[in-house]
């Protein structure tokens, strides 16, 4: 909650507070207008006295005017402030948790953020700023009368109780409402997403069943809330009304037994009801607050602002990578994912990993992205933690085609481009490795067409080839391809086959994860991944040899590659491995 003591929102708060308190005196005038008018007017029958007294209280109403007006930009201004300070730290945490799977961030930040944002730029805010002036209103009703001052006071603490108990009434439903309808929101959201296979499968009915008894349950507990709500809105109205006939009554008894003048009477009416307003405000939108101060405390226990990195740059990054007996559980169950692994790759190098379905392959491939952060063990580029590298540096460095391919509503050179500046140069370097550049140019605007939301203009192979063309924009030095042929035809795999030799004569080094052979011809080093532990690792050839009982001859000839130490070879494991690539 750092951002509350940031000098911009602090600046901003304290002219709102100023502002109301020059209001709230300037409101004063109109009470006392009419003391002087019925007790000073009326008994002079001076029309001078008359016309100085409404042009004083002509320039208090101006300069209300003027710090109400203040007031509200002062608060806009800081809704501002709160917005761009949280909004895009508590979108990149959002977004950082969803890629690394944490799980921390309630993703309803966001909407927070713009509830906070909403609160501090509407009226209900201004109550808040009004109802800590009201000892000055009971002041001068205590200077008016005693009497009338203790009868005030009485009637604003009645009022306050009603406000707690307000609160207290509230809070449990309106946190079950909020999050039965943060509930019924996932589910909308889920059936969103899988939209064709609920109809494909026939399974929309079931689907829906299962949303409407999460939001029966959202407008069951709103239905208590909005219920005790109104009731309790309803009590506070009636009890402001009450107080100020309550304080005319005593104030004619005290006219009438002479202990008053009908100018104090009429004078702490009206005070009486406007000390009062902000209070009748605040148990009226109580509700807001309520919500509101949810949003502020989720905001406070999620670690929204982003830390700041390192100014220190790293020596470029050249590829090399290393993992050091590295292991990963399931955030949910605790079972192991990856179990020990430990390999190198040299910068330059094509590591090819293999493994059956469900093996842990794009687990590590995360690992190795960063993305996700072992519970023991260390993941290692150019013999630095993974963790350690700036993000900015490491992400012009490293370059990620994962299995399912998401675009961009945009342009096809704004997606390869990585939603950055579009450089041209770079745009068309990066489609020709990806040998992209025909296809592209073969569209209705070429680089410039847009091709819509996740790239629904687009077919699957066309997808995932611009996805590689993104992937190896700024020729990185480190890139992972996840399964980058699974909807290519026979042109795409060719292009692709290009990109990855174009890319190893570069220097690049490169991560192929595929369940298809002949992709490993271009692997230096092929690893057999099985129940997240690492089966077999060594030069290509060396471990196709291996599986296939020495009898399988080397695609291309390769320069000699000393074995790697990490992961030893048996016989159950060679045999599975042999069926994965068969």
């Amino acid at each position: 909650m750092n951002w509350l003591l940031s000098p911009p929102l602090r600046s901003a708060v304290a002219l709102a507070a100023l502002a109301s308190l020059l209001l709230n005196v300037a409101l004063l005038a109109p009470s006392l207008y009419m003391l002087e008018v019925f007790d000073r007017v009326f008994a002079s029958r001076s029309l001078e006295t008359l016309t100085m007294l409404t042009v004083l209280a002509a320039l208090a109403l101006g300069l209300a005017f003027a710090m109400d007006r203040a007031r509200s930009l002062a608060l806009a201004r800081a809704g501002r402030i709160v917005d761009a300070t949280l909004a895009p730290a508590a979108l990149e945490a959002l977004l950082e948790d969803a890629a690394t799977a944490r799980g921390r961030m309630d993703r309803q930040a966001v909407h927070d953020v713009a509830r906070l944002r909403t609160f501090l730029a509407g009226p209900a805010v201004q109550a808040l700023f009004d109802a800590p002036w009201l000892p000055l209103y009971l002041a001068v009703i205590y200077a008016l009368h005693p009497a009338l001052g203790v009868t005030a006071t009485l009637a604003a603490a009645l009022l306050f109780a009603l406000g707690l108990a307000t609160e207290r009434i509230l809070r449990a439903d309106n946190d079950a409402a909020a999050g039965a309808s943060r509930a019924a929101a996932r589910q909308v959201e889920a059936m969103s997403r899988n939209a064709e296979v609920l109809l494909g499968m026939g399974m929309l009915a079931n689907a829906l069943g299962r949303w409407s008894g999460l939001h029966d349950h959202a407008l069951a507990a709103q239905g208590r809330v909005g219920a005790a709500h109104a009731a309790l809105s309803a009590l506070g109205r009636i009890v402001r009304q009450g107080v100020q006939v309550g304080m005319l009554a005593l104030g004619a008894w005290l006219v009438v037994s002479e202990h008053a003048s009908p100018g104090i009477m009429v004078a702490a009416t009206i005070l009486i009801a406007r000390a009062l307003q902000p209070v009748d405000h605040l148990i009226a939108g109580w509700k807001s607050l309520l919500e509101v101060r949810a949003a502020w405390q989720r905001l406070g226990q999620a670690s929204v602002p982003a830390g700041a990195e390192s100014d220190v740059q790293l020596p470029a990054l050249t590829g090399a990578l290393r993992l050091e007996r590295v292991s990963l559980q399931a955030p949910a169950t605790g079972l192991p994912i990856i179990r020990g692994v430990s390999l190198a790759v040299q910068a330059g190098e094509c590591l090819g990993l293999v493994g059956p379905s469900g093996s842990g392959k794009t687990t590590l491939v995360r690992l190795v992205l960063g993305l996700r952060t072992p519970q023991a063990g260390t993941v290692r580029l150019d013999g630095v933690d993974i963790a350690v590298w700036p993000r900015a540096q490491r992400a012009e460095a490293v370059g990620y085609l994962p299995q399912d391919v998401e675009l961009f509503a945009g342009t096809v050179a704004q997606n390869i481009a990585r939603l950055g500046p579009v450089d041209s140069d770079r745009v068309i370097a990066a489609a020709r490795l990806a040998g992209v550049h025909d296809l592209v140019t073969r569209l209705p605007h070429a680089y410039d067409t847009e091709i819509g939301d996740d790239g629904t203009s687009l077919s699957g192979g066309q997808r995932q080839r611009i996805a590689l063309a993104r992937a190896v924009y700024g020729m990185p030095r480190l890139v992972v391809l996840d399964e980058p042929n699974a909807n290519l035809d026979n042109e795409g795999e060719q292009a692709l086959s290009a990109a990855i030799d174009a890319l190893k004569q570069a220097g690049t080094t490169v991560v192929l994860v595929s369940h298809r052979p002949w992709l490993m011809r271009h692997a230096d080093r092929l690893t057999v991944l099985r129940d997240g532990a690492l089966e077999v690792c060594g030069p290509r050839d060396e471990v196709l040899a291996r599986l296939a009982g020495a009898t399988v001859r080397p695609l291309r000839p390769l320069s000699p590659i000393p074995p790697h130490p990490a992961g030893t070879i048996t016989t159950q494991a060679a045999v599975a491995a042999q069926g994965e690539l068969a």
